[in-house]
């Protein structure tokens, strides 16, 4: 019964596409490609921002370490 339900689903989602593109025509094109792009900038913006997220709860876990130079004298080593 599920999968009815879904096969009824998109059958009326193919239809109400099918009528949008009967209706828009020439600008359909550009109204897909303006939903394409939008859903790929947020998509991309919100993995950034968990990157972001990730490396600084990386960074605040587990410091790096310190290195502590000593230099002789005149600078050489």
């Amino acid at each position: 019964m599920r999968s009815f339900l879904y096969f009824v689903l998109f059958l009326v989602i193919a239809i109400l596409v099918t009528v949008l593109t009967a209706i828009l025509g020439d600008q359909g094109a550009w109204y897909f490609a303006w939903l394409v792009g939008t859903t790929m900038i947020v998509l991309v913006s919100a993995a950034g921002g968990a990157m972001l997220d990730a490396n600084e709860e990386n960074a605040a876990q587990n410091p790096p370490p310190v290195e502590h130079r000593h230099s002789g004298a005149g600078g050489a080593e």
